[in-house]
C-alpha cells in the first residue's frame, strides 16, 4: 500500500505540474496548428530565472512569476521569427530552443543553480501553513497554480480573442477574411504556450532543489505524449474538458512512467516506453475502424 501510495501521489504531483507543459503544447500543436520545438529551452528558461531571482533574494513568488514572464518573451520571439521573417514554424521554434540553450547558461552563469539552502514557493506555502514541506504541500500548492490558470483559460479561450485564436489554426484565411489580424493570435498563442511551460520548469527547478541547463530535454515529447493520451482516452468535446483530458493524459504518462522505473526498468528505456504508448493510443482508434469495415482517409504527411 506504501508503494501503491507513493506511486500515486508522485503521478499526482507530475501531473499536474508537467499538465502545464501539455497545455501549453496542446495551445500550438493543436489550437494553432504551430510545430513549436522550442518547448525544450523554455522550460530549463523558467527553471533558471526562478533559481537565480531566488538566489539573489527575491521573494519566491514573484521569481515564479518572472519566469512565467520570461516564458512568455521567448515565446514571443519564436513566433515574430514566423510571422514577421517568414521563417517556417518548424524552423523558428528549433532555432529559438537552440538559442535558448545559451541564454540559459548566460542567466546562471554556470550549467546548474542549486536550491537546497534556499527558501522556495514550497518553502513559503509549508510555513505559512506551519507545517513541513512534503509531498502533500507540493500537490496541494501546484494543484492551485494549476486551478488558477486553467480556470484563466478557460474563460480567455471563450473571450472574442480566444475564439479567434482558436478560429486561426482551423483556418486562417477565414479569420484574415472576417478582418482579424492572425500574425497576433499566433503571437499570442506562442507566448501563451511558452509562458506555461517556463512556469512549470520554475515549479519544477524549486521543487527539486536546482536548476539545471538540460532539465528540458524531452519535454516536448513529453508533452505531445500527454496532449496524445489525454485526447486518446477521454475523448475531450468542449473547452474545459480539452485542458482536464491535458492533465489527465499528463497522469496516466507519468504514471506508466514511474510504474515501469519501480519495475526496475532502466532511465534509458523510458524514451521506448514513451513511443509505445503512444503509439497504442493513436492505433486504437484505427484498429477499431479497421474492425468495423469503415471508410479510413489517407495517412497525414505532416
Amino acid at each position: 500500500m506504501d508503494v501503491a501510495g507513493s506511486l500515486l501521489s508522485m503521478s499526482w504531483y507530475e501531473g499536474l505540474v508537467f499538465g502545464l507543459v501539455a497545455i501549453g503544447v496542446y495551445f500550438t500543436f493543436r489550437v494553432l496548428s504551430f510545430p513549436d520545438l522550442s518547448v525544450d529551452g523554455t522550460f530549463p528558461l523558467g527553471g533558471a530565472i526562478a533559481a537565480v531571482l531566488i538566489v539573489s533574494g527575491v521573494n519566491p513568488f514573484v521569481a515564479t512569476l518572472g519566469a512565467f514572464g520570461g516564458g512568455l518573451g521567448a515565446g514571443l520571439v519564436t513566433g515574430l521569427l514566423n510571422t514577421r521573417l517568414r521563417i517556417s514554424a518548424l524552423l523558428a521554434g528549433i532555432l529559438m530552443m537552440v538559442a535558448l540553450y545559451s541564454v540559459n547558461l548566460r542567466i546562471m552563469g554556470r550549467a546548474n543553480v542549486p536550491l537546497l539552502r534556499e527558501v522556495t514557493s514550497f518553502d513559503m506555502v509549508a510555513q505559512i501553513l506551519g507545517v513541513k514541506s512534503g509531498m502533500a504541500v507540493s500537490i496541494g500548492f501546484v494543484l492551485v497554480v494549476v486551478f488558477i490558470f486553467v480556470a484563466a483559460l478557460n474563460w480567455f479561450l471563450r473571450t472574442e480573442i480566444g475564439l479567434a485564436l482558436r478560429a486561426t489554426g482551423d483556418n486562417e484565411q477565414m479569420v484574415r477574411g472576417l478582418g482579424a489580424d492572425t500574425n497576433k493570435t499566433v503571437l499570442l498563442g506562442c507566448s501563451l504556450s511558452n509562458g506555461l511551460v517556463a512556469l512549470a520548469g520554475a515549479l519544477v527547478a524549486q521543487n527539486q532543489g536546482f536548476s539545471d541547463v538540460g532539465m528540458g530535454i524531452g519535454m516536448i515529447v513529453m508533452g505531445l505524449a500527454s496532449v496524445i493520451i489525454g485526447e486518446g482516452v477521454f475523448r475531450p468535446r468542449g473547452i474545459t474538458s480539452i485542458l482536464l483530458a491535458c492533465l489527465g493524459g499528463t497522469f496516466l504518462y507519468r504514471l506508466f512512467i514511474n510504474i515501469a522505473l519501480r519495475l526496475g526498468m532502466a532511465p534509458g528505456d523510458l524514451k521506448l516506453i514513451t513511443a509505445v504508448l503512444v503509439i497504442i493510443v493513436l492505433a486504437v482508434p484505427y484498429v477499431r475502424k479497421k474492425i468495423r469495415h469503415e471508410w479510413l482517409p489517407p495517412a497525414v504527411r505532416w
